[in-house]
């Protein structure tokens, strides 16, 4: 990237700036210990300091920004135990949301998944990273509100989304969206039979090697020259 216009268009939302910085510190464009300031990121950004201010929050709270008094925000260092840590209870939670999917999908909830699911073989073949990672998102949704347990899909959106950066960066590993999508297609198999106990599993099994391709991405040398938020990469 190059520029300001070329990180993110003017006008941008919270949700875009939390994207941005959130996937600049995870592939380690921003890192660990360096500062975030609030000027440089408003003026990066095109708006005020408010909103600016919100997606330091958010960050924070997926454990990918500190923030201390009187000293701003600056990029966490995201060890591999907790990130281990973390898609432990992630894989965990989509179990039960596939096993739950399994045996209370509607009809018409199956077909979808499965509809959508064999679409997206062709954003595999274009090997449309950026295409594959929105249909990946709906695709987990549709197992989460598959599962017609409120608390369970409030928890579990909750956890993906401080795992959001991670998740999305393991579509830069080569060969992964193939895998990805013949994991889904397990999971959806098991699905479509009423196979409670193999959704479950397979589900869990996916959000394991998830976490092994995106551990990659954690802890990265700081002795590594960094790329400043402010800078042009």
């Amino acid at each position: 990237m190059s520029g300001k216009r070329s990180l993110i268009r003017s006008g941008t939302t919270v949700d875009q700036m939390v994207r941005a910085i959130g996937d600049r510190i995870v592939t380690g464009f921003l890192r660990p210990g360096e500062k975030l300031d609030e000027a440089s990121l408003a003026a990066r950004f095109d708006v005020s300091r408010t909103p600016v201010r919100e997606a330091l929050g958010r960050l924070s709270a997926m454990g990918l920004v500190e923030r201390r008094p009187n000293r701003g925000a600056t990029v966490a260092v995201v060890t591999q135990e907790h990130l281990a840590s973390m898609f432990e209870s992630m894989a965990e939670l989509e179990a039960i949301c596939a096993r739950f999917s399994a045996e209370r999908m509607t009809a018409g909830e199956r077909r979808a998944l499965e509809s959508e699911h064999q679409a997206s073989a062709r954003l595999v073949q274009l090997g449309a990273e950026e295409d594959y990672e929105y249909f990946n998102t709906e695709f987990h949704t549709r197992l989460y509100r598959g599962a017609h347990s409120k608390h369970i899909y409030e928890l579990t959106v909750m956890t993906r989304s401080r795992l959001a950066p991670f998740r999305r960066a393991q579509f830069m590993l080569p060969g992964r969206l193939a895998k990805s999508w013949q994991e889904h297609d397990v999971i959806v198999t098991a699905i479509m039979r009423g196979d409670g106990a193999a959704a479950g599993q397979a589900a869990k099994d996916h959000v394991s090697i998830v976490s092994e391709a995106s551990a990659v991405f954690a802890a990265v040398d700081p002795m590594k020259p960094a790329d400043s938020i402010g800078m042009s990469s």
